[in-house]
């Protein structure tokens, strides 16, 4: 290993010690415990996403027990795996040096960070997007009938993990498409058995939706089409902005540039880029030019458009200097220890139930007022946040706003029928996240009139920093006599 090699490979280490070292601080997120919810509820599919994460949980939590620890060493290992599996996938289109380059700069990203400490759909899916793209390579470029078979089961697992998965089929579509040498396969017995092997690996989820009313399928298409578009250039620079901290300034401006600069080139040269090429660009391109046009005109989350960036980044190896991985590699360590004091310390007070800082402390209060009400049943109507954590942390199941009519996402389908808690008592939590003051609310929450004879509001629920700031806050409510036909 050269003197360059072994400086790469430490300031990489060091990252990486980082995210090891925030996996033992972090507290559980309440995606964490939503997807944990899942795991304990196993299931063909989910209301709002594939199975794929909780089957993930359940793999681990079987060998190393229920704790939060584990969740994050969950998806840390997964993502680890995931890494090694783009060092090959890299291996397949660079010479070896550009392959440990290319890998070293995905791994600088907070993409991987994201990935290593925090449960989504995207840990498994970005492993097996990685997977299906050493198959597919294989297929195409070896013709080897075992890779095409090989890949549809893939791609069939990437889409059992996030709808997105089926960006790798219209990628594959896309490449034969337009690559002359390998259009022969576009009507073959090979794509054939491909879509053959997908379909069946995906059969599951249709199945479960069919059995479900298409709920999953409803809640991602039509019920965001329904929130609406508005032209919003507010949404699309935000989007920028959010993507470039995802994968740093650096990598993000090679990225798009190495698209312009292929695409120049094809111009004057009135041909299409070489074979290999061809194929990163088509598991790249569509899938980051569709999001970014989308973020125009609706809110696009930041880790959407990670599995495009997966081909993109090894375009982009080809061109990017030394000097430039150096750079990404410095600013990756300043802002991987900003990140790290930020989880640790907890210096800024994120106003949002999406953080890590004061559940615990939440669930001993909660304890506390179950003790004096050991019937009372306990709900939230935050989605899913409140709910799932406390229902990870308690010895009991915790409630969501289906409840009180809400939509609960998957406690609405775990919990059903409702009827057995029909006349008892409940302790209802909602979070306050202006936190303007520590007094009560003195207001009663309107949807939960018609389903309680009464309802008391409580002392909220205080979480304080080692220096009586407030930092979290919970109004409590008891409500007396549960009424599940309240409509």
């Amino acid at each position: 290993m050269t003197h360059k090699e072994k400086y790469f490979v430490s300031a990489f280490l060091i990252i990486y010690v980082i995210r090891l070292i925030v996996i033992g601080f972090m507290g559980l997120m309440p995606q964490d415990a939503y997807y944990y919810f899942y795991s304990e509820h196993l299931a063909m599919s989910y209301f709002d996403h594939p199975p794929m994460v909780a089957y993930m949980l359940k793999f681990f939590s079987l060998f190393f027990g229920k704790s939060v620890f584990v969740v994050k060493l969950t998806d840390f290992l997964v993502t680890l795996f995931s890494f090694f599996s783009f060092y090959y996938l890299c291996n397949l289109f660079l010479s070896k040096n550009k392959a440990m380059q290319t890998t070293l700069l995905f791994g600088t990203t907070f993409i991987v960070t994201l990935l290593s400490i925090n449960t989504t759909p995207d840990v498994p899916l970005i492993l097996f997007w990685i997977l299906s793209l050493i198959a597919l390579f294989k297929a195409v470029f070896e013709n080897k009938l075992v890779f095409w078979i090989l890949s549809g089961i893939l791609m069939g697992l990437a889409f059992d993990s996030k709808y997105t998965g089926l960006f790798l089929l219209f990628g594959l579509f896309t490449f034969l498409l337009f690559s002359k040498k390998h259009r022969k396969f576009l009507f073959s017995k090979e794509i054939l058995l491909t879509v053959l092997f997908f379909l069946i690996t995906i059969s599951p989820i249709f199945i479960w939706n069919y059995q479900n009313d298409w709920l999953s399928f409803k809640f991602q298409s039509t019920d965001r089409v329904s929130s609406g578009f508005n032209l919003s250039p507010k949404l699309f620079f935000g989007n920028i902005g959010t993507q470039m901290l995802l994968l740093m300034p650096i990598l993000f401006g090679a990225i798009f540039f190495s698209f312009y600069k292929l695409g120049k080139k094809s111009y004057f040269n009135k041909r299409l880029p070489e074979e290999k090429i061809l194929f990163l660009i088509s598991f790249s391109l569509p899938i980051i030019a569709f999001f970014f046009l989308i973020s125009s005109v609706y809110w696009v989350k930041i880790n959407w458009i990670i599995p495009g960036y997966l081909a993109a980044i090894i375009l982009t190896g080809r061109y990017l200097s030394e000097k430039a991985v150096r750079i990404q590699l410095i600013s990756s360590i300043f802002l991987h220890v900003l990140f790290f004091i930020l989880i640790v310390f907890y210096p800024i007070n994120i106003k949002s139930d999406d953080t890590w800082y004061g559940w615990e402390k939440l669930t001993e209060e909660v304890k506390l007022l179950k003790k004096d009400r050991p019937d009372s049943f306990i709900f939230s109507d935050d989605g899913y946040k409140t709910s799932a954590v406390l229902n990870f942390y308690l010895n009991e199941n915790v409630y969501a706003g289906n409840v009180v009519g809400k939509n609960g996402l998957q406690f609405s389908i775990v919990y059903k029928d409702l009827s057995f808690l029909e006349s008892k008592n409940a302790l209802f939590l909602d979070s306050d996240k202006k936190l303007k003051s520590e007094s009560k609310s003195n207001k009663t929450p309107e949807e939960l009139v018609p389903y309680f004879d009464s309802i008391i509001e409580l002392e909220p629920i205080l979480i304080k920093n080692d220096n009586g700031v407030l930092l979290r806050k919970f109004y409590v409510f008891e409500c007396k006599n549960y009424k599940i036909n309240s409509n």
